[in-house]
């Protein structure tokens, strides 16, 4: 590895030859103390070269980061020749009509006939609150006892939010994680709605309590362990200061996201997803996920930025083959439809031990020494080639089963936008408020999935309602 222009292996190996060769150095403890320096420094120099190419960090971690170019194309940007463009279409019911008339004085002398009108229309939004009064009527008999008309369902106070401006404050809130400082400022700007932080915590909490009456979660729980293939991932969050873990089960339909204090089998047996699965589960290799009795597919997303950091930090020429032919053997799946013949896979097998088996010479097993105990440590790259020998198939189901993909992104990005809450605000401030937010989330990108919007979704919520993709209520 080569950091500004300096071989950092190379000069480790020189001068540990050079130790080797010194017989100055006579004491043990000299010796030691500049093995571990040098440990040290391999470690550093090591993380110095860690990306989002070669590690699982984030792309906005990189150093002097350049966008990725398009794909290499001799064609033009914008749409292409023969693409179905759309444009904005005429609004057959306008809100407001405006005629213009042609001042006749200044046109030229002569008979002219009404030809009908050009229309064109200025699509713009308007900001403004709607209030909506009730005066129920009051009677008194004779006896001076007074009778008051019902208000409608759900108009209990003197002055309350509508639901339509709840779910709207829910959706800044839960769906495009607005602070709740912001949210006050766009109602008391735009609407000239004055909305207090309790407010709106007691929206998001009338919310949660719909959900949770309504048995939502529970329907999407039980959708989950009845799909094919699930997606499991774990993150780190924080809840009023102290460390938890966040599990997602997820699949392209459904979303489930649950915290727990544990990462292990503990919190997954707790949660009550996994236990009862037996499709295939796409994960990233994490060991309790192979406690449980289903088929399990390995996210080759992760195999890559692995096999590129064997190649680029420890020179590891099988790793860059192997992360070469797995690239193209996606792509000839997909170009055959999701799976390839038995022949194809027959052959792509024995290349793929072909390789690991040269992986064997260039990564060998740590030499054993005598007289010291424990198991010898192996290198990243050892320990990433005996995974890829002993899961063969786990890494290559995407190429037999059509429905497996080649990596586990569908359960990264159902993590990914409680990664950006946790970055805006820093940490959920109280237990139940991290579980109104993944419930509600759980609920919101389940609903996003099948083709219900976020509002739509939200308004049903808080009028007592679910989509139609949840069963109706008894």
């Amino acid at each position: 590895m080569k950091i500004s222009g300096i071989d950092i292996e190379k000069n480790i190996d020189n001068i540990k030859k050079q130790i080797e060769t010194d017989k100055t150095l006579l004491s043990p403890s000299i010796r030691a103390a500049i093995d571990l320096l040098l440990l040290i420094v391999t470690l550093l120099s090591q993380r110095l070269g860690l990306n989002s190419r070669n590690s699982s960090k984030p792309p906005s971690s990189d150093p002097n980061r350049k966008k990725k170019p398009n794909a290499n194309s001799s064609n033009a940007s914008g749409g292409q020749l023969g693409h179905k463009g759309t444009t904005l279409p005429l609004d057959e019911r306008p809100d407001i009509n405006h005629k213009i008339v042609l001042d006749r004085t200044l046109l030229p002398p002569g008979s002219y006939t009404d030809m009908g009108v050009e229309t064109r229309q200025v699509v713009d939004i308007e900001f403004k609150r709607v209030v909506t009064q009730y005066q129920a009527q009051i009677l008194e008999n004779e006896f001076g006892k007074r009778f008051v008309a019902p208000f409608p369902t759900g108009v209990n106070s003197r002055i309350q939010y509508g639901n339509g401006l709840k779910a709207h404050a829910v959706y800044l809130s839960q769906y495009q994680l607005l602070p709740y400082e912001r949210i006050r400022e766009y109602f008391t700007d735009q609407l000239n709605i004055p909305l207090s932080s309790g407010s709106l915590y007691n929206f998001i909490n009338t919310a949660y309590r719909h959900l949770d009456e309504t048995n939502a979660l529970e329907f999407i729980k039980e959708s989950l362990k009845n799909e094919s293939v699930l997606h499991a991932d774990e993150t780190g969050i924080n809840i009023n200061g102290q460390r938890q873990w966040l599990h997602n089960a997820s699949s392209l339909k459904w979303t489930y996201l649950s915290a727990h204090e544990k990462r292990g089998c503990d919190a997954i047996n707790a949660i009550g997803i996994l236990p009862d699965f037996t499709g295939v589960m796409c994960h990233d290799h994490w060991k309790p996920y192979y406690r449980y009795d289903c088929q399990h597919a390995l996210c080759n997303a992760h195999h890559l930025r692995e096999l590129t950091r064997a190649y680029e930090q420890d020179g590891k020429s099988w790793a860059e083959t192997m992360r070469i032919f797995l690239i193209e053997l996606n792509q000839e799946v997909e170009d055959s439809g999701g799976v390839i013949s038995d022949k194809r896979q027959l052959m792509s097998r024995l290349q793929y031990r072909d390789i690991l088996k040269e992986g064997e010479h260039e990564s060998p097993p740590p030499a054993i020494i005598v007289g010291k105990r424990g198991r010898p440590k192996k290198s990243k790259s050892r320990n990433l080639l005996e995974r890829l020998q002993s899961y063969e198939d786990d890494v290559l189901r995407f190429m037999v089963d059509k429905i497996v993909p080649f990596t586990n992104n569908q359960g990264e990005n159902d993590l990914r936008m409680v990664k950006v809450q946790q970055k805006i605000s820093g940490c959920f401030r109280s237990k139940h408020g991290s579980v109104m937010f993944f419930g509600l989330r759980s609920y919101l990108s389940s609903c996003k999935k099948q083709g219900v919007s976020a509002s739509t979704a939200l308004s049903l919520l808080l009028n007592g309602a679910l989509p139609n993709i949840f069963p109706p209520a008894e």
